[in-house]
């Protein structure tokens, strides 16, 4: 017995004392939120200011302030809503500022996020670490992990640019740097989920080519996956029992909301004739596919989306309120969280105690989790929509509430309003936008580190529900 005491007064400290050279340990939940909130208002500052330079636009005399602070915003929060016309409004140096604001904005997410898991698996104690690190699959040091997500990010990033870059050279006789330059900038703008285009009718040229419109939808869904999804498909994608709970909801929760959402784009748009309707038939299905997987979350459109059915911008409303993978480039509030908050009804419905999720049991912090974001994400999405009219009643409670989800779940699809509003309803969308991509980062930062065992409890009481 003494023996094994002592091992493990040996162990302890050796896992204590392993070099830390990103100093995780020392975060506190305010400390973790400011350095979230303090990096990206570094790199709006500095990309605002970039594009006010004169260079950067085509007209003389640079652009103004709100201009370049919502586009490097758009930017930077990979949502890719604008409000002039990325192709001719921006030079060439005002295009590369973007393209390296969105690179800038996806990766540095997946990073935090995948570092995030990092952090609380050395932050408790040792059963705790082993189960967050089975959980995130998480291997080797910080350095390791973070050159892992860079080198992922850049082998689907240049796969893509390739298929693009001939595409344009062979298929549209692109001059070769014109080639290269915009199959580079469309493949990092489809794996950060961006949606910015170097074309003033964003793709509508390319609702024909199955070619440019597939490889911007695979590098789309790609970077919504997620990195810990992508990681473990690495490691074990013939071996589906090795899956992690996160991995099994975003395999699952993907191709039903791409399906779905494509025959639902289909049925109510077939018969558009702003939009489908002249398409043959194999055209329709490529784009109504297409702006389904673009609905979560990327930006773009090769259709008129302002011309589409106001029943079919609700269901967009929540493809892009869902959005992507967590620790991913995509937007929204995640899969896992919806999937989760469904598994948590089914529960109730049939009358369940614990919440199985594909064969294990969930978490009583993580349904409280899920609720909290959604709670807090459906009151941004209302409150935002509501100032919004407030500066004008005329533009409508469906094309202001697209507008508002686009904002916060960093799509960046719009019905054409988003250059004619006041411009206190553009720092509105601003706003959102940035809530909706560090607000579900440090609201988790928040409730996995501030999470305290209450000194005492509460009396235990039933209110009626429902």
């Amino acid at each position: 017995m003494q023996t094994h005491r002592s091992r493990i007064r040996r162990t302890v400290p050796m896992m204590k004392s392993r070099p830390d050279p990103f100093h995780l340990h020392e975060l506190t939940p305010a400390r973790s939120a400011r350095l979230i909130v303090l990096a990206f208002l570094l790199a709006l500052l500095t990309g605002t200011g970039l594009l006010m330079l004169p260079p950067a636009t085509a007209a003389p005399g640079g652009t103004d302030l709100l201009t370049a602070a919502f586009t490097a915003t758009s930017a930077l929060c990979v949502t890719g809503l604008v409000t002039v016309d990325t192709a001719t409004y921006w030079t060439p140096f005002g295009q590369v500022v973007i393209v390296c604001l969105i690179q800038v904005g996806g990766l540095g997410v997946m990073t935090f996020t995948t570092m995030l898991g990092i952090l609380l698996a050395r932050k408790f104690g040792l059963s705790t670490r082993l189960l967050a690190n089975a959980e995130t699959k998480s291997r080797g040091g910080a350095r390791q992990v973070v050159a892992r997500i860079v080198l992922t990010t850049l082998v689907i990033e240049c796969t893509a640019a390739a298929v693009l870059f001939l595409r344009f050279l062979l298929h549209y006789h692109y001059p070769p740097g014109l080639a290269l330059a915009h199959g580079v900038f469309h493949a990092v703008s489809a794996f950060n989920n961006a949606g910015f285009a170097l074309y003033s009718l964003n793709v509508v040229d390319f609702a024909a080519d199955p070619v440019v419109l597939l490889t911007l939808s695979a590098a789309v869904i790609l970077g919504g996956l997620g990195y810990p999804v992508l990681n473990e498909l690495r490691r074990h994608l013939t071996l589906p029992r090795r899956w992690s709970m996160n991995t099994r909801l975003v395999l699952l929760a993907t191709p039903v909301l791409l399906l779905g959402g494509t025959l639902f784009l289909a049925l109510l748009e077939w018969n558009n004739p702003a939009t489908l309707g002249p398409q043959a038939p194999a055209v329709k299905v490529l784009n109504a596919f297409f702006q389904s997987t673009i609905s979560r979350t990327a930006g773009f459109n090769s259709i008129d989306i302002s011309q589409m059915h106001p029943v079919s911008w609700l269901g967009m409303d929540i493809l892009m309120f869902i959005g992507g993978g967590p620790a991913g480039t995509a937007g929204g509030l995640k899969v896992t969280t919806f999937g989760v908050l469904f598994f948590i009804a089914l529960t109730e419905i049939k009358g369940g105690a614990a919440v199985p999720v594909l064969g294990k049991q969930l978490s009583r912090s993580v349904q409280r989790e899920a609720i909290t974001v959604v709670v807090l994400a459906t009151g941004a999405v209302i409150g935002g929509s509501m100032l919004i009219m407030l500066t004008d009643t005329s533009l409508g409670l469906d094309r202001v509430l697209y507008e508002a989800v686009s904002a916060f779940s960093t799509v960046g699809l719009s019905t054409g309003i988003t250059a004619t509003i006041a411009p206190f309803a553009q720092c509105v969308l601003i706003v959102l936008m940035v809530m909706g991509r560090l607000g579900p980062v440090t609201v988790a930062a928040s409730i996995a580190f501030g999470r305290r065992p209450p000194a005492y409890e509460l009396p235990k009481e039933r209110p009626l529900i429902g």
